[in-house]
């Protein structure tokens, strides 16, 4: 069942999990356990995972590390490590909170909870990055507890309203919930702020300067910083198309790597500067107004759209193996290679990709085979979820055809 000295345990069914999943198995012919919530086509008819635990509370606080260690115990063995990795921001600050509780059942590389909260909550993050030279979008706040708002009464519209603490915000539920919201006049800003706030969400909003430019101004940095604090890998991908349902905005469907060793340098020596481990995604968009790469978010913990790195030879699995199984220390690497990573179907992105030199990359990329859709994995071969996989790729022109951002 495990010819490794170590299980993965990833927390998670949905695309990140499954790209996590192949991950591992591509570099060791092995099959992880997921924990999940629930059952998600992605990793539910999948032939690569072992077995999946589902446990619909799992995203309680309380019960969290019970739920965990109950895995731990059927899993568990002497002779094989439980290798933990989470695949999004609520299970990834559950394994931080609970790490007392987990470290004696699993063995995983994360930060520490002071500076996940520094992470996190956005405007926490924004006033860090400003502290150590990391260039942002003009920002403001509006606390939902006080009403206290450094909103200026001339600001200039479009502007972008998220919230700063993501995680509380996606436990207050309400309709027509968007992930980012961009509007256009005083009117609708009131009227998207007060929704927010009858929810029962009661942190902060961050309100922002809107940054012109489609998909293709968006870009997305992947780093990979050892237990012992060394950077082992620094990744920079033009975004060529990200979601365009309001509640998707922000997940990309296709990338192209590319190399720009001064902002690389910048983002390798700001987590540095910070004491940060583990993998890290930033989330940043060029500002063609004056020329510079600005940072909207960090994501602690690789991102779905991470997997090229494991395309172009440099295993995201392999990366934690090596640190926490076999401790093995690795040259640092700025990704150099051109390749594009997409989970689009080719006619979305030749009809959809808006400008023109992009264009002519993907199809540079496409004829040149230079390209990978992690979802479709050669050595997964349930045939449920290849039909599950042909009816949402089928789905994905109506959806770029009838949602503009």
């Amino acid at each position: 069942m495990f010819n490794q000295p170590f299980i993965p345990i990833i927390i998670g069914t949905d695309m990140n999990a499954y790209n996590m999943a192949i991950s591992f198995h591509k570099a060791y012919q092995c099959k992880p356990i997921l924990i999940g919530r629930e059952h998600l086509p992605f990793t539910q008819y999948s032939s690569v995972i072992e077995k999946i635990e589902i446990f619909p509370e799992l995203g309680e606080k309380h019960l969290f590390a019970s739920f965990l260690i109950k895995v731990a115990e059927k899993y568990g063995r002497n002779d094989h490590k439980l290798l933990l990795v989470g695949t999004n921001d609520l299970y990834v600050r559950l394994i931080i909170e609970h790490s007392e509780q987990l470290q004696s059942h699993f063995i995983f590389n994360y930060t520490n909870e002071h500076l996940m909260n520094q992470l996190q909550i956005k405007s926490n993050f924004y006033h860090l990055c400003e502290k150590l030279g990391i260039e942002t979008p003009i920002t403001y706040y509006y606390d939902c507890r006080t009403d206290y708002s450094t909103i200026p009464e001339e600001i200039a519209f479009p502007i972008i309203i998220k919230p700063s603490n993501g995680i509380s915000y996606y436990q207050h539920k309400f309709t027509g919930q968007q992930k980012v919201y961009k509007v256009s006049s005083l009117s609708e800003m009131n009227h998207v702020i007060s929704t927010i706030k009858n929810s029962g969400y009661d942190d902060e909003l961050i309100i922002q300067d809107y940054i012109p430019g489609d998909d293709s101004y968006m870009w997305d940095s992947v780093l990979y910083i050892n237990s012992y604090g060394k950077t082992q890998i620094v990744t920079f991908a033009q975004v060529v198309l990200q979601e365009h349902t309001v509640t998707a905005i922000g997940n990309y469907t296709a990338l192209i790597t590319r190399f720009n060793k001064d902002m690389m340098g910048k983002l390798q020596r700001f987590l540095e500067a910070i004491g940060y481990v583990g993998f890290a995604n930033f989330d940043i968009k060029f500002d063609q107004r004056d020329g510079t790469f600005k940072v909207f978010e960090v994501n602690i913990r690789q991102g779905r759209s991470s997997y090229y790195i494991t395309s172009l030879g440099y295993n995201m699995a392999e990366y934690i193996v090596d640190d926490l199984i076999y401790n093995k220390d690795k040259a640092l690497v700025y990704l150099d290679k051109e390749f594009l990573f997409t989970v689009v179907p080719k006619i979305v992105l030749r009809k959809f990709v808006a400008d023109p030199n992009i264009r002519a990359d993907v199809k540079k990329l496409l004829g040149e085979g230079r390209y990978d859709n992690p979802l479709f994995y050669k050595d997964d071969h349930h045939l449920k979820r290849k039909f599950f996989l042909f009816a949402r790729q089928m789905n994905y022109y109506r959806k770029y055809r009838n949602n503009q951002w």
